[in-house]
């Protein structure tokens, strides 16, 4: 079925077209991606599609029956409406209901006695759950918000970040009943983990999605088509992202000889038109015409392969060590469920610990299990060498831009100390780069730094013109005021800018969101050559890939483990582990579903009166349905540190390893406890 048409569809820019002509479709079940440069109206495209922006041409014709959902790059919400009327405000009829239920079995919750109406209220919500056969939809509901951890649906919109802004829009287009999804940036501001939770969900779903990423392993896993948006036209490259480089690298050295053919003709052309032939017959005309069109015409230009180095700083033999460093924050800052809260917020912290904490010993140092505080680095120590790069990997709110900001020096540990060697220059690219003078133009931003630049180590020297058109800042935007440009363009003049400062240490938070794939190549071939060290927080999988090859793993607890290897090998080492529990567990759950049948006389075949009776049961009450809502937070969290505890098992710390032994016994004692009876609640639900 066809879900979505569009027909010589066209946008007008500020100076020029965005595009035009655009002509395609997407089929049910089809996921394609749209790429390009920065600028060249990707997002643009997709706001037409959704109709938030009128067309100049042509027309755009969604399917009736499949209905629409828009995930725009930058969300727009009512800072007073809660996460639950942020997510179901589509009028659809079952999201109505759904709606309807959640609000009631909240206020069946908070309320201390129930009223006949409420009991109505709710027996008749109920009927209309069965009747609608909502339940599976509900389910999956709950299963994509506990997933984005999107747990307390009361809090207003106003007081979340911009990581957990960005996941309740995720969840608004996620959950809506709608059979095409288009997706502006879906991953950005997600943790790594989330991303892979996302790849899986658009590549299992039988929705159509059109989505504008960065992330190319995220569109090798979930796109079959890929449609590039270059020189005002729209493009079809059939297949993932891998097949689409394979066959612009054809496309590429076809057109650079049909270049060089044309060329060849021109020359006997141009000497020919030189000698002034006389015009009057109709051969001659007609080849003047043809000689004048292919002169004239649009001339292929290859994509710049631009790499650089920068001269950095010669590393001491002492870089930067770190004894024991700790940090915690007060409960209700932090949860696992947040984005990091920025900097000054931080600072704000290590302010708050004085009013509430008075202590000999503040914030616990030695003991992390204070009540008033969350762990969020626990004694931590490690000893950087020249060259390292490394990645940092954890989930949202797990403390990986706090740590960044204690290396730093933006920001003080509870305990520890933090030793930078004297020839240690850091460059640290933070999220949300600040600009001091925004009133500058591109280029005497970048002039503040250096007139002119000496590149591959001296070898080569390029004037500041010339090294901002290579990273795109090309004609009058050199001349714009940077309060003018889009907030991608002034993080890439941030990174240019910090390059050219030649640091030996950088520290690197984010650095792609809002970055085109083309600019991020750029970058990886710089970083793949850099001869200094690396920090790198990034939820680009491709990238951490390219870029680094070892990785601190930030636990739940605080702790900081290590892994050797790419971010790919971890995600891959960390689901076999989850397979491997789950298939250990499997064999000890048939062993006792056969006892059990014994017990109840039963042969091979037949059904036993209990099991009768529990396929007659009824729906899950309101205190069961709250039951099988917590199993399904507090079994993936033991699973999560079981995980964890088999690590620490492997530590040379004897102490350690008896500790963790116990408390992984003890974990699997309650796991024992709750799987059947997760199970059963889950076959009634």
């Amino acid at each position: 079925m066809n879900i979505l048409s569009i027909n010589n569809l066209a946008k007008i820019g500020r100076e020029k077209p965005l595009f035009t002509g655009v002509t395609f479709g997407i089929q049910e079940g089809e996921k394609a991606a749209l790429i390009g440069r920065n600028g060249t109206g990707k997002s643009t495209l997709l706001a037409t599609i959704a109709g938030i922006l009128p067309a100049d041409e042509g027309s755009v014709v969604i399917n009736k029956e499949a209905g629409v959902s828009y995930l725009p790059q930058t969300p727009a919400f009512n800072p007073d409406d809660t996460i639950r009327q942020h997510i179901f405000k589509n009028d659809s009829p079952k999201l109505s209901v759904i709606r309807e239920y959640e609000e009631i079995c909240e206020e069946m919750t908070t309320r201390e006695s129930q009223s006949s109406g409420l009991q109505h209220r709710y027996e008749d919500i109920m009927h209309k759950m069965d009747s609608g056969d909502l339940w599976n939809y509900e389910a999956q509901i709950s299963s994509i918000l506990s997933t984005l951890g999107i747990t307390d649906m009361s809090r207003t919109m106003g007081t979340l970040s911009g990581g957990m802004c960005k996941k309740v829009a995720l969840a608004q287009v996620l959950v809506e009943d709608t059979k095409l999804l288009l997706l502006d940036e879906p991953t950005n501001h997600l943790d790594i983990s989330t991303i892979f939770w996302l790849q899986n969900y658009l590549h299992d779903t039988k929705r159509s999605v059109l989505m504008v990423t960065h992330d190319r392993w995220f569109l090798d896993a979930v796109c079959t088509n890929i449609y590039e948006l270059a020189r005002n036209k729209l493009k079809l490259y059939e297949g993932n992202y891998s097949q689409y480089l394979e066959k612009k690298e054809t496309e590429a050295e076809i057109e650079a000889n049909t270049e060089r053919r044309i060329e060849s003709v021109l020359r006997f052309e141009r000497e020919w038109l030189l000698r002034g032939p006389c015009a009057r017959g109709t051969k001659i005309k007609a080849r003047i015409q043809r000689d004048e069109q292919l002169i004239n015409r649009e001339k292929f230009k290859a994509d710049k392969g631009f790499t650089f180095e920068v001269k950095g700083k010669r590393l001491g033999g002492k870089v930067l060590e770190l004894h024991n460093i700790s940090k915690n924050y007060p409960k209700g800052y932090v949860s696992a469920n947040d984005s990091e809260k920025d900097l000054s917020r931080g600072l704000d912290f290590a302010n708050a610990k004085s009013d509430i904490h008075t202590k000999e010993s503040p914030l616990g140092l030695s003991n992390p299990c204070d009540n008033d505080f969350v762990p969020v680095i626990n004694n931590f120590s490690y000893v950087f060498t020249k060259g390292q790069k490394i990645g940092i990997f954890g989930d949202n709110g797990s403390g990986k831009s706090t740590f960044l900001n204690i290396i730093t020096g933006q920001l003080a540990p509870d305990s520890g100390s933090v030793e930078v060697g004297v020839n240690t220059k850091f460059g640290y690219y933070t999220q949300n780069p600040v600009f001091a003078d925004t009133n500058l133009t591109v280029l005497e931003y970048i002039k503040e730094t250096a007139e002119h630049m000496s590149l591959n180590n001296g070898k080569k020297e390029v004037s500041a013109t010339k090294f901002l058109e290579e990273f795109g800042f090309e004609g009058k935007i050199q001349h714009s005021p940077v309060s003018t440009l889009s907030g991608g363009e002034r993080k890439r003049l941030y990174l240019v800018k910090l390059l050219l400062e030649n640091p030996n240490f950088l520290v690197l938070d984010e650095p792609t969101n809002d970055f085109d794939i083309f600019t991020m190549n750029v970058l990886e071939q710089f970083l793949e050559s850099y001869e200094g060290c690396l920090l790198l927080v990034s939820h680009d999988r491709y990238f951490m890939d390219k870029t680094v090859d070892s990785l601190f793993i930030m636990e739940e607890n605080g702790d900081i483990s290590g892994f050797v290897g790419k971010c790919s090998e971890y995600i891959e080492y960390r689901e076999e582990q989850k397979q491997a529990l789950r298939a250990a567990s499997e064999p000890a759950e048939g062993v006792a579903k056969d006892t059990a049948a014994k017990q109840g006389g039963c042969s091979e075949g037949e059904t036993s009166p209990a099991s009768t009776n529990n396929t007659q049961r009824k729906k899950l009450s309101f205190k069961e349905q709250k039951e099988f809502e917590q199993l399904n937070e507090e079994i993936p969290a033991l699973e999560a540190e079981q995980k964890s505890l088999e690590e620490k098992m492997a530590s040379s710390d004897f102490d350690e390893v008896r500790k963790a032994g116990e408390r992984y016994k003890e974990i699997e004692a309650l796991l024992e406890e709750k799987y059947p009876r997760w199970e059963e609640l889950a076959e009634r639900a």
